[in-house]
């Protein structure tokens, strides 16, 4: 089996020794996105546009990937703030179209550079 690591410009870069994606057979991996922006650079001060940020680059690793939203199987949403779980779902919903992807959503107690919010995914890709 072949392992293809991707990356795309307009995405955030790793903050670490990992690959922002990795194609595995039919399946697409996700890491967890932060809020940073391409330049590396953190989003911060609204968590409307913190979380837009994150589905933002988790759209530019699956167009990388030649595909979209629709094509995602599972979901994890990482929060430090649980309470705004509803602003999540909304900015969320501007992505996904039914059939919806499985997901979790759970509150910790700190994400990397003092983050807010972080989604990682599963995509199945053809």
């Amino acid at each position: 089996m072949t392992f293809q690591t991707l990356s795309a410009e307009n995405a955030a870069p790793p903050v670490g020794p990992y690959s922002p994606a990795i194609k595995v057979g039919h399946f697409l991996y996700i890491s967890g996105q932060i809020p940073l922006d391409s330049h590396g650079t953190m989003v911060t001060g609204d968590f409307e546009a913190e979380t837009r940020q994150v589905c933002q680059n988790i759209s530019a690793l699956l167009n990388k990937a030649g595909c979209g939203w629709e094509h995602l199987v599972k979901v994890g949403i990482f929060t430090t703030d649980l309470s705004k779980f509803e602003l999540i779902n909304a900015v969320y919903s501007e992505f996904v179209r039914p059939p919806y992807p499985a997901r979790a959503a759970v509150e910790v107690a700190g994400l990397p550079k003092g983050a807010r919010i972080e989604m990682e995914a599963i995509a199945y890709v053809k």
